[in-house]
């Protein structure tokens, strides 16, 4: 095996474990908020509540990773704008399921890819990018909104918030 083979498992392994991480950090913060109403609200007009943002979030990932190698990443079927409009008759249930289908859907793409294929072109609203530009890109862009989702639960479940990280004022260890 060459090194530029080893160097895009590397690559994919670690995308993949990140992409993991990414999604655990939501789920354990969307799982903190007992009561389903929490899901559903948002500071303000302008702003989106957690559910909008996961029904965001897959619909991206089911546009960008269906067909990832040879079809545009924005599909026609999409209606993204209808994604940040609040949704009839959404349940927990459903809006999780919506969630785990765009990560299937993302896992199932990249569990696919070789290290031959990172230097593959794919579009994006006709835009070409490298397949490792495309996942960089969607990596960078599925953190920024878990980071929305993270923030919004640790408002809304107040004092019974568990940090998922390293808690603050943690006494030093020796």
């Amino acid at each position: 095996m060459g090194q530029d083979e080893e160097v895009g498992k590397v690559f994919l392994r670690t995308a993949v474990a990140e992409l993991h991480r990414i999604k655990e950090r939501a789920d354990t913060a969307m799982a903190q908020l007992r009561d389903e109403a929490q899901l559903f609200w948002a500071p303000d007009r302008e702003s989106n509540s957690i559910d909008v943002i996961v029904r965001h979030l897959s619909g991206n990932m089911l546009s960008r990773w269906s067909d990832f190698l040879t079809t545009d990443g924005e599909k026609p079927g999409r209606n993204r704008d209808a994604e940040f409009e609040p949704a009839d008759r959404m349940t927990r249930e459903r809006l999780l399921g919506e969630w785990e289908k765009g990560w299937r859907c993302l896992f199932d793409a990249m569990s696919a890819l070789t290290p031959s294929d990172l230097m593959r072109t794919v579009t994006v609203r006709g835009n070409p990018l490298s397949v490792m530009q495309a996942i960089y890109q969607q990596s960078s862009h599925y953190a920024n909104h878990v980071g929305q989702i993270i923030y919004l639960a640790k408002h809304r479940a107040g004092a019974s918030w568990q940090t998922l990280t390293i808690p603050r004022r943690r006494p030093k260890q020796s």
